[in-house]
Formats: structure tokens, C-alpha cells, sequence
């Protein structure tokens, strides 16, 4: 009984914690300024397996045996945050991979900070695994399973990037946090901007279960589904002027340097239940864990 009662009151508290950063989420986003696709993206390949609904309230994007698709933000952006509600590829999505992420577009010393939503077999959890790249160096892949079904409703993916870490939250719920250690010699995204890009595409080859299920195409067209865009970062107009200081912008204030205590609680949980690959911990990859990864939170 006491288990159980230490369990109970263990969930409580989750759902108390999570509460309270939605209503902070919500007194945020009540302040911010949405995006719009027809003002602030376009579409970057197959326009037509990418649809408007809702007037241009939402999006569709198709993948089908003859393509994927995907759409970019028209600019770049230096530091900020950026999020999308997306809704995934319902039943069997096994072998796709539905990405949102930031993108320098610089080839060999890009840098790129990903959202790559894994597909699955029917039952089974979704994954998604988040990568950083900073001056060309990447290889840094995180995989967390979703404690949710992120086919049935939307969710907000978010992307914190500011001078001093990155944050990636589902919805209000950080799932990984790449600090800046440019002190410890190890590189860190903050000289390129980047765009915001996302697509829907055919990844067989290793997106589950590492390339083990493919794709059953009888199942095709497979959709996935956007909406609420946010960015709230600067822009690439400017932005040396007011992008390299921390004291005019909301990201590099001090309640954004590091994760609240709530919020480091939820990170904790998140990686002692949910996830299940750590670079970090990948000893055939890396016999010494590289740099960045003796930082903490």
C-alpha cells in the first residue's frame, strides 16, 4: 500500500508541475506573435502533396510512393524560440519520418538543431530524435519514447535557442538540453542564422527499428498535420545589431539561461522513463563519452 500511495502522490505532483508550466506556457504564448504560412513560409518541394486548409489556418502534408514534401520559413533567424503544433501519421507510419527543424543551409559547416519524429508499427510508441549540429559536427542523436499517441491530437514542438543552451520541449515538457561549452572546446551554434524548415518523407532505410520496417505503401497516402506557428527570434534583418547582446531579448534573460526547477524535475523524468537512446551512453560509438556530455543539466 505504501508503494502505492508514493506512486499516487508521485503523479499528483507530475500533474501539478506540468499544470503549472502550461499556464506559464499560455501567458507566453498570449504575448507572442503567431506566424503565418503564406506570409512567413513556402513551400520548398512537391507543392502538391502540401495542401492549405482551414484558410490557411493549417497545413497537410502527403507523402505517397512518388514523393514527400516540404516547406521552409522565407527567413532566417538568430536565437528565439520557434514551435508548431503538428499532428502525426495516424496507425502505421513505420519507415516515415516527419521532421521540424532549424537549418544554417551552410553544407559542411552547417549547423542544425532536429526534430525527427520516428515512424512506427501500430502499438507500438512514437519516437522522436532530436540531433544538434554545430559547425558541421553532429552525431549527437537523443531518441525519447512519446507517453502519448501524437496521431490523435496536435501538439506544440518547441525549439529554445539562446547564447547560453538549447532546449527542446514537447509541449511544456523539455526533452533535451545541449549546453553551451564552447568553454570546454566543444562548438556551439551561435554565428550562422538558420530557417525554419519541416518535412515528410520516406526513411526506410533506418527511421525504425533501423531500417527493420519498411514502409507499407497499401497503407499510403500518409498525412501529417500543422498549425499554430510561432517564432518569436530575430530575424536575419539585423540581427547582428540586436541578436549577438543578451539585454534586449526575452530567450537570454535569467529565467531562460538554465531550466527552472520544475521544469529540471520533468526533464529528469523524461529521460528516466522515456528515453531510450543517449549518444551519450553509446560506448561502441564513443569508448569516452565526448565533452559535452559530462555538463549536466
Amino acid at each position: 500500500m505504501t508503494n502505492q500511495a508514493e506512486m499516487a502522490t508521485s503523479k499528483l505532483h507530475l500533474l501539478f508541475a506540468v499544470s503549472l508550466l502550461y499556464l506559464c506556457e499560455m501567458l507566453s504564448l498570449s504575448m507572442a506573435k503567431p506566424a503565418y504560412f503564406a506570409r512567413d513560409f513556402s513551400v520548398t518541394w512537391a507543392g502538391s502533396h502540401v495542401k492549405e486548409l482551414n484558410n490557411g489556418s493549417s497545413l497537410q502534408l502527403l507523402l505517397d510512393r512518388s514523393s514527400g514534401c516540404g516547406f521552409a520559413s522565407k527567413n532566417k533567424f538568430m536565437f528565439g524560440r520557434v514551435s508548431m503544433k503538428i499532428k502525426l501519421i495516424a496507425g502505421d507510419s513505420a519507415g516515415t519520418v516527419t521532421a521540424f527543424y532549424l537549418n544554417s543551409d551552410t553544407d559542411t559547416v552547417r549547423d542544425e538543431l532536429d526534430f525527427e519524429f520516428l515512424g512506427n508499427r501500430s502499438g507500438h510508441p512514437y519516437t522522436v530524435q532530436t540531433n544538434v549540429y554545430s559547425h558541421g559536427k553532429g552525431d549527437r542523436e537523443q531518441r525519447v519514447n512519446l507517453w502519448f499517441d501524437p496521431s490523435s491530437d496536435f501538439h506544440t514542438y518547441s525549439i529554445l535557442w539562446n547564447h547560453h543552451h538549447i532546449v527542446f520541449f514537447v509541449d511544456t515538457i523539455p526533452i533535451r538540453v545541449y549546453k553551451n561549452n564552447e568553454a570546454k572546446g566543444v562548438a556551439y551554434p551561435n554565428s550562422q542564422p538558420m530557417g525554419i524548415y519541416s518535412t515528410l518523407w520516406n526513411a526506410d532505410d533506418w527511421a525504425t527499428r533501423g531500417g527493420l520496417e519498411k514502409i507499407d505503401w497499401s497503407r499510403a497516402p500518409f498525412y501529417a498535420y500543422y498549425k499554430d506557428f510561432d517564432i518569436e527570434a530575430c530575424s536575419t534583418s539585423g540581427w547582428l545589431s540586436h541578436c549577438s547582446t543578451t539585454a534586449s531579448n526575452w530567450w537570454d534573460t535569467p529565467s531562460y539561461q538554465q531550466l527552472g526547477p520544475v521544469q529540471a524535475r520533468l526533464y529528469r523524468w523524461v529521460r528516466m522513463n522515456h528515453m531510450v537512446y543517449d549518444y551519450c551512453s553509446d560506448k561502441s560509438r564513443y569508448p569516452v563519452p565526448p565533452t559535452e556530455c559530462l555538463a549536466g543539466i
